[in-house]
């Protein structure tokens, strides 16, 4: 196939679906991870797509991102009741991921509350202080240490990934900023997307928690497919905007009904 051809092919797709990575243009089209890199530029350059780590999103995707404190606040019943879900899936003595989301926080207070025999790892500063800040001793408490991102309250970069990839844990929940129509999971930020894909490769079971508002909007990094994490507990989302989601094979959970 023409060069020419294949863009044009790589850009269909783009708008399609709002996101496409670097695997999957070799996939597609059989060149090589350079060839991929150079299209994926060329596109960026004709301003039909904006380059992220390990592929591209469309140049409308938002990449604005929130504060922690800002997220905090918004759907608390939503995220309790994930969180309620999520808690119910663990058992004693499980070793236990939690990413920098809001939802995950909400995890957290809830296995603080019921002095679940856990251990949490986490890059959430929130996290570490919600197990800190209440005498629990059947939770145990590994920090993953970086740079601090005091937008989202988190520690990123090389020595959080480094800290991550040092440990495996049972069981992984995380939340994203949204999940785009072919089951794409993204992030606002490059350096939090590493560290949850980092995360999802060190678990044995990856749970994605989700109210409907991520369903709705998409940040401009490509995280993982969704096919990629085990479960996904999704609470408030219309079953049509679910269907999707439940193409690609993934086990779909519906809470709070």
């Amino acid at each position: 196939m023409l060069a020419l051809t294949r863009r044009s092919a790589i850009a269909a797709r783009l708008r399609e679906t709002g996101a496409i990575t670097v695997t999957e243009v070799e996939a597609e089209f059989g060149i090589s991870p350079m060839t991929a890199r150079r299209d994926l530029m060329e596109l960026e350059r004709q301003g039909l797509a904006r380059r992220t780590h390990g592929g591209a999103v469309l140049p409308s995707i938002s990449a604005q991102e929130d504060s922690f404190a800002a997220r905090v606040e918004v759907a608390t019943e939503a995220k309790a009741k994930l969180a309620d879900a999520a808690v119910a899936m663990l058992s004693p003595g499980e070793t236990v991921l939690l990413d920098s989301s809001s939802t995950a926080y909400f995890v957290a207070r809830r296995i603080v509350e019921l002095g679940l025999g856990v251990t949490v790892i986490t890059n959430s500063l929130p996290v570490m202080e919600a197990v800190a800040a209440r005498e629990t001793p059947n939770v145990k408490l590994v920090g993953i240490g970086g740079t601090l991102r005091p937008l989202t309250r988190s520690f990123v970069g090389p020595y959080a990934i480094h800290t991550v990839l040092g440990h495996y844990a049972d069981r992984l929940f995380l939340s994203v900023k949204g999940v785009t129509r072919d089951g794409v999971l993204t992030d606002a930020d490059e350096l939090e997307a590493e560290v949850k894909r980092a995360m999802i490769a060190q678990a044995g079971e990856s749970v994605l928690l989700l109210d409907d508002s991520k369903l709705g909007t998409r940040g401009q990094n490509a995280i993982a497919r969704v096919n990629e994490v085990s479960t996904v507990l999704a609470h408030g989302a219309p079953a049509a905007a679910l269907d999707p989601m439940r193409a690609t094979g993934v086990t779909l959970r519906v809470v709070g009904v």
